[in-house]
């Protein structure tokens, strides 16, 4: 039977009588039922999708004890709670069908820190790489370090008893616990830290809730001591959640009800706020890469490895190393890596150096299986390595086919040393199925990530999760380890009992009685409370795959990058100086993120699949009719992912940041196109969609269009009817101006020659009609330097259509454009862009329609081929005058979003170019501007594009004398000015400035 998604009615009768009481609570959280909003959080990085009735996001710890105490009637007993943190889990930990508690959007902050006693107090939400951003200038960190730390929360790694690289020494979440602060499903609150025995006594006598769960926790574990002794095994990764053989420390003289939350998957308690322990940073760090040719032979040195006591052992199988080579981290860790089909990165940490040199000096002369190795030369090397290992997993989902390596037998734990015979057994069992497969993870603590790649929009493919699961189950158990040995349970909890046996399997369900006896709580995860007669959710739970099949193959290949998308929720990533989705970071809201906007996609896709209305284009009545219709508040499901679409900034960050390369501004293109087959456009998406047309005529008069546009009553106008606000003016003189001054020759194909030293200036939009300047400074520099330049005239690149979606109208205009560079292409000469955002169209959108195109390059990619011309500047500015100044003043790049992820060595391009110059240039790592062409001067977006502003740039020009701020990107250079009441200069400015100084030609040409 196929699954259903309730979206036409969000709310249950109780439901909405629960939300109209929760108006007269102090409750002062945000509480959302669209089906937008639950959609989004409708999967996580599992191969499942369960929709929740609503989503909830409490601000304060005080809102989930109100939620919680009206719930508790008797007319609201039907409604149950899952607590969500970053939505990383691997099993499905916080999907149900209940009310979805997302903690990350409001409860994030870091409240209090105290050095001297080596602990943090946080909030669930705070996401582990902010913690230790905050934590890292102090000497601290948090010593948790896994795959995705750029968006996994505190509450998400305590719920799940998260561990990974380093575990061997640190220990996973649970023993870095210091105290947890919880709400039960009744309101009342709880906080739990280790305490002694006449404490215990104490809690044991109260005779509430909390009194009932201390009783029961220390009947069990001291009662069943010795079976618990007998069952749980001896090895680092085997317990996650209901840990009953460490409730007691070893001399059992303190008692901790953290052991037994930790790793519950939220099925417990609702964990507030975590004071956590702190770890000093190691003051030497070496990293050893291990070259193999093979991932077996790199499991073969494991025990080897493992006597030098490394930190940490992680080892990466060849599939993930290919796939590795279509991500930007690969020109980053080419040289370490070599021709190597598999590694083992070894890192040893300590206080002297002289003994980590000894430990690899000694593993390096005694290495079984490696054909060689390189150890990392710098911190930033070491970083990306690690970066590599971090990306694995998002990495797989671009493996090309339709099979994809997913996530369910992924995490299967033995001791260490029965690791090599697990995994060949393991291969043996895949290749019995024929199926392919990748691998990686830890080493040193027995624990290898296994991904089958499997299609599970086939039924069949569908029907080896069961299959392979039980005999995974019956391999892991031979071999003494466990089914879940790092990220829950979850969707797989139903072979708890096969693992525990039957007795502690029952005494687990009496903890969770005793926690919460109605099965509020995350209800079919790990257990059930003893004396219900509800079981825990099966293998077989609704897939995405039960979803994405019934979208016709032809749609799921023309979208198929939103297909593709796997959860692993790399898009969250909350680093403000980071370019990924600026959207989602101003908001926090996962609507606006690439993974939100994807699964409105698909979700769209399958409606229009199975509606009985079709795809056919309406006419220009049935639209207009559509349209009055969206406006009278008629429900279409469309609008809303419209609505998710309209907040995208088309930075295309995610293109390359992305591990799936999820491109949702070429998703947002296709989208809008199609909408707009059944509703009217805007006429601001005429009027912005055409600007370069129009920008072109108005060229011709530019001060007369000024008056028009500028005046008061024209601006008011432009924000009330179209939505826009502070837009620039024509410049004047105008470019066709100043170069008529400059008495160039007109424009003739015929007359192109000299193909090494001359060079073909393209115009744009952006600074031929705003900033002519930068054209005639470009002109200038490239002149200097001795090459013959020539201007085409202008021609719209048809970029505004695109991002508004006219792909028909776009299309035309790329086969027009193609011709002519083509043509250009023809002559030899490098063909060269000024604008980041014009020029990279040319070789991704246009290289998608029209693919043999000649390369049009950035400014800098052809400076650098060049720089010997700039050195011999850089000599004669060395023996003039000025040189003590030139060489004493440090300048600073901010680069396009655009540039850093379309042409990811763009910045370190202009760095070397300004090195050849003599001159100092500083890359500063900052995320969007929030202009983003026309984003920022659309009203509705205008509070949003300044936040953006705000997060990143603004925090770093502050501290930054102005005269030294570079800005590659109008837009950028434009948003400064209007922010921040500045205007920061083209790295080209400060080029030529130098190069008419050894000239002492100090007047513009």
């Amino acid at each position: 039977m196929i699954p259903r998604l309730s979206f036409r009615e969000s709310q249950t009768p109780d439901l909405a009588r629960f939300f109209e009481q929760l108006k007269k609570t102090p409750f002062s959280g945000e509480v959302r039922s669209d089906f937008a909003s639950r959609l989004s959080l409708s999967t996580d990085n599992s191969i499942y999708q369960i929709l929740p009735q609503s989503v909830v996001f409490p601000r304060t710890p005080e809102d989930l004890i109100h939620l919680f105490k009206l719930a508790d009637r008797d007319i609201f007993k039907s409604i149950h709670f899952s607590p969500r943190g970053g939505g990383t889990g691997t099993n499905g930990q916080s999907l149900s069908g209940g009310m979805a508690i997302d903690v990350s959007k409001y409860m994030n902050q870091i409240l209090e820190v105290n050095l001297e006693e080596q602990w943090v107090r946080v909030q669930p939400g705070v996401v582990l790489d902010r913690l230790n951003a905050f934590l890292k200038p102090h000497g601290y960190f948090f010593a948790l370090e896994i795959s995705p730390s750029s968006r996994a929360t505190i509450g998400g790694a305590i719920n799940t008893d998260a561990c990974g690289k380093g575990s061997r020494i640190y220990g996973r979440t649970s023993d870095n616990l210091l105290e947890l602060t919880w709400v039960l499903p009744d309101g009342t609150v709880g906080n739990s830290s280790g305490c002694d025995l006449n404490q215990l006594e104490r809690v044991k006598q109260e005779s509430g809730r909390l009194g009932k769960i201390y009783r029961q926790v220390d009947e069990i574990v001291s009662a069943k001591q010795q079976l618990i002794e007998e069952t749980f095994p001896k090895m680092p990764r085997f317990m996650t959640g209901y840990n009953l053989a460490k409730v007691y420390s070893q001399n059992r003289e303190c008692f901790d009800l953290n052991r037994i939350i930790a790793g519950s998957e939220g099925t417990l308690a609702v964990v507030t706020e975590a004071k956590l322990k702190l770890t000093p940073i190691p003051q030497h760090k070496v990293l050893l890469v291990l070259h193999y040719h093979g991932f077996n032979d790199a499991l073969a040195d494991a025990e080897t490895l493992l006597k030098s006591d490394p930190a940490a052992i992680e080892t990466i199988d060849e599939k993930i190393l290919e796939l590795a080579k279509l991500d930007e981290i690969y020109d980053a860790v080419r040289d370490s890596i070599g021709e190597a089909q598999a590694i083992n990165l070894v890192e040893f940490t300590g206080s002297s150096l002289e003994e980590i040199r000894e430990k690899v000096d000694r593993i390096s002369q005694k290495l079984d299986w490696a054909i060689g190795y390189y150890l990392a030369k710098s911190d930033r090397e070491i970083a990306d390595l690690w970066q590599l290992r971090k990306k694995g997993v998002g990495l797989l989902g671009n493996r090309p086919g339709a099979r994809k390596p997913i996530a369910f037998i992924e995490d299967t734990a033995v001791p260490p040393q029965n690791l090599a015979a697990y995994i060949a057994e393991f291969q043996e069992l895949l290749t019995q199925y024929h199926l392919d497969y990748a691998m990686f993870g830890h080493v040193d603590v027995g624990c290898i990530h296994v991904r089958p790649a499997l299609d599970l929009k086939v039924p069949e493919d569908e029907g080896l999760i069961r299959e392979l699961s039980d005999k995974v189950v019956a391999l892991v158990r031979k071999y003494g380890g466990v089914m879940w040995g790092e990220h829950g349970k979850g969707f797989r909890s139903e072979y708890t009992p096969v693992f525990f046996g039957d007795e502690l399997y029952r005494d687990l369900r009496k903890i969770k009685a005793a926690f919460d006896p109605e099965n509020r709580f995350n209800p079919g995860k790990i257990v059930t409370p003893l004396g219900s007669e509800e079981k825990v959710a099966p293998l077989e739970s609704p897939l995405r795959g039960h979803f994405d099949r019934q979208v016709p193959e032809s749609t799921r290949k023309n979208y198929e990058s939103a297909f593709n998308c796997n959860g692993n929720g790399a898009c969250f990533n909350v680093d403000l100086d980071g370019v990924m989705c600026p959207s989602y970071k101003e908001n926090r809201d996962r609507i606006h993120s690439p993974k939100g906007r994807a699964s409105l996609l698909r979700e769209w896709l399958r409606q229009l699949a199975i509606s009985e209305e079709g795809e056919k284009p309406e006419n220009v009545f049935a639209k207009l009719w559509h349209t009055l219709g969206k406006f009278s508040g008629v429900y279409d499901y469309s609008h809303e992912v419209y609505a998710g679409m309209h907040g995208c900034l088309a930075c295309k960050a995610c293109a390359t940041q992305c591990p799936i390369h999820v491109d949702i501004p070429a998703l947002k293109s296709q989208f809008l196109d199609r909408y707009h087959t059944r509703y009217l456009r805007s006429p601001r998406d005429y009027l912005t969609g055409y600007i370069e047309f129009l920008l072109q005529w108005q060229s011709r008069a530019p001060r007369f269009w000024n008056a028009i546009a500028f005046n008061p009553l024209s601006r008011w106008g432009m924000a009330q009817f179209f939505g826009l606000i502070d837009l620039p003016k024509l410049a004047v003189p105008t470019l066709a101006e100043s170069l008529a001054c400059h008495n160039l020759p007109s424009f003739n194909l015929d007359a192109l020659v000299d193909a090494e030293n001359g060079v073909i200036l393209l115009q744009d939009v952006l600074t031929s009609f705003y900033e002519p300047q930068l054209v005639l400074d470009t002109y200038d520099l490239l002149r200097q330097l001795g090459y013959t330049v020539w201007v085409p005239p202008f021609f719209p690149s048809g970029k505004p259509l695109q991002v508004l979606g006219f792909l028909p109208q776009f299309r035309e205009r790329v086969d027009r454009n193609a011709e002519f560079l083509q043509q250009l292409g023809r002559s030899g000469i490098p063909i060269v862009g000024i604008e980041p955002s014009i020029t990279l169209t040319y070789r991704d959108e246009y290289a998608q329609i029209s693919p043999n195109l000649p390369q049009v390059r950035l400014l800098q990619e052809f400076l650098v081929e060049h720089c010997d011309r700039l050195s011999s500047n850089s000599e004669i500015l060395s023996g003039s005058a000025n040189a003590q100044n030139c060489n004493e003043t440090s300048y600073y790049l901010l680069s396009h979003c655009t540039e850093k992820t379309l042409a990811l060595g763009s910045p370190r391009q202009w760095q070397q170019v300004f090195e050849a110059m003599g001159l100092s240039l500083s890359l500063v790592e900052v995320g969007c501007c929030g202009m983003a062409g026309m984003y920022g001067h659309q009203r509705e977006h205008s509070a949003a594009s300044r936040g953006i502003y705000q997060m990143s740039w603004e925090k770093h020009l502050m501290s930054m004398p102005q005269p030294s701020v570079l800005a590659t990107g109008y837009s950028c250079r434009s948003q400064v000015a209007r922010c921040s009441g500045w205007m920061p200069r083209h790295p080209v400015r400060v080029l030529l400035e130098k190069i008419r100084e050894n000239s002492g030609r100090n007047t513009p040409l």
